[in-house]
């Protein structure tokens, strides 16, 4: 089974707002970088579309090392998943889980590799993460016409 490195990153202007999202693939020697954009979307919703897109582009099984910044999906997609899944996708207050259908897209995508999931600070030594950040706040900027 390949072992690939998966960096990712989501950026929102305003939130809501125009938002990007960034994903870098590592395999060896290999680097590919993937963003994207999308109109009206908020922050978490670009960190978990980077994830699930990373995920996606890999066309085979493999050992992928995931890296984020976002608390929010490494505790949902580490954690919290499995209660929501038992309670029908709802909280623990019974309320519907935010972003359904994008945490169930990650889960599917997650489930066909053997993952690992690990956090990073933000805005600090990642170089990957950095790069990521770089590209989905310039895919959330060109939405507005800003460099």
């Amino acid at each position: 089974m390949k072992k690939v490195q998966l960096i990712t990153d989501g950026a929102c202007i305003g939130n809501p707002g125009p938002g990007g999202w960034a994903c870098i693939l590592r395999y060896g020697g290999l680097k590919r970088e993937i963003f994207g954009s999308t109109p009206h979307t908020t922050n978490n919703r670009m960190e978990l579309t980077a994830a699930i897109e990373g995920l996606r582009a890999l066309k085979e099984p493999c050992e992928v090392e995931i890296v984020t910044d976002s608390k929010y999906m490494l505790e949902g997609i580490t954690k919290w998943i499995h209660g929501w899944k038992q309670k029908g996708w709802k909280t623990s207050s019974k309320m519907p889980v935010l972003n359904t259908d994008l945490w169930k897209e990650l889960d599917e995508q997650n489930a066909r590799h053997v993952t690992r999931w690990e956090w990073t600070k933000g805005h600090a030594t990642h170089g990957d993460n950095n790069r990521c950040d770089e590209l989905a706040q310039r895919a959330a900027s060109e939405q507005i016409g800003s460099p």
